[in-house]
């Protein structure tokens, strides 16, 4: 994560160059090391450089980095020619290279290539198994032809492997949600729970699709983890206040019946109705009769 001091660095660097006080290749090395994406600007400082044969022979090893940089940014800005140049001239000098041979099959994936893509793919994979980037780019392949399906089935065999990787959890989880397959985001959203006990984001992405699938068991179960989200963020969780009103609305249609441990906590209602008012009167207090209609409308007392 980017913290402010090398975000305000990173802007002063790129005013900098962008108005001609160099400073270009300091700034290229800035946003690999804060592995930021800044595709354009890296294309076009990195093509100053190495354009000119005196600033290029004055990186030493580094031309190298900076070919393979400007590469992966040429394919990101769609400039397909630009990447196959800087990848030829990589070739050309490391000949046996699996990292250029990575580079190659992006470049095939970029171009829509998508069966050569995947031939060059398995290719490397046989040498090294472990390769996260490319089971991460067998996956983006498949979502960019829109085969939600076939990217499942990769980030389950990736996660087989890296069952740490919390992107990759969550990444499965919101494909699954896509496509309304609630119980299997249910079971991803479970391991970022126990793998980050107290990331907020996880409890409430579990409590949105309990609440979607209904019943009452999921519904008290939902309301628990709104009420987490609520106490994991000081209070100021508005998402999550909304998820409370909404299960005490839902909970006592079902509950009825129930005994009484099942009906909603009315001091539990009471504490966040009078939260989103004061949120709402604070940030949006134009927008104060249309909470208090939501609250009639769930029939919910504020």
């Amino acid at each position: 994560m980017v913290t402010k001091t090398e975000e305000t660095q990173l802007k002063r660097l790129e005013d900098q160059v962008d108005n001609g006080g160099g400073g270009a290749w300091e700034y290229l090395c800035l946003v690999k090391k804060l592995k930021v994406r800044r595709s354009e600007k890296v294309l076009k400082h990195g093509l100053s450089i190495l354009n000119d044969p005196k600033k290029r022979s004055s990186l030493g090893p580094d031309e190298w980095t900076l070919y393979e940089q400007v590469a992966v940014a040429a394919m990101d800005c769609q400039c397909l020619d630009v990447a196959k140049d800087s990848i030829k001239v990589l070739r050309k000098e490391f000949p046996e290279s699996k990292r250029v041979g990575k580079l190659e099959a992006i470049l095939l994936e970029a171009k829509g290539s998508w069966i050569e893509a995947e031939k060059a793919y398995s290719t490397l994979l046989e040498d090294n198994p472990l390769d996260q980037v490319i089971h991460k780019r067998r996956v983006a392949m498949a979502k960019a032809q829109g085969n939600l399906p076939g990217a499942i089935e990769w980030l389950n065999k990736y996660l087989e492997i890296f069952m740490a990787d919390h992107d990759a959890w969550r990444e499965l989880a919101e494909i699954y949600v896509s496509l309304q397959m609630y119980k299997q985001a249910l079971f991803c959203y479970e391991e970022l729970i126990l793998a980050e006990p107290t990331i907020p984001l996880h409890h409430l992405a579990y409590a949105d699709v309990l609440y979607t699938l209904g019943g009452l068991e999921n519904l008290l179960t939902a309301k628990k983890y709104y009420a987490s989200a609520i106490d994991l963020t000081g209070g100021k969780n508005t998402r999550a206040l909304f998820g409370i009103c909404l299960c005490t609305s839902a909970i006592a249609q079902l509950s009825n019946n129930r005994n009484k441990e099942d009906k909603e906590c009315p001091e539990l209602q009471s504490l966040v109705t009078k939260a989103l008012e004061k949120h709402y009167k604070q940030k949006a207090p134009e927008k104060l009769p249309q909470l208090a209609s939501t609250f009639r409308s769930l029939r919910i007392s504020s």
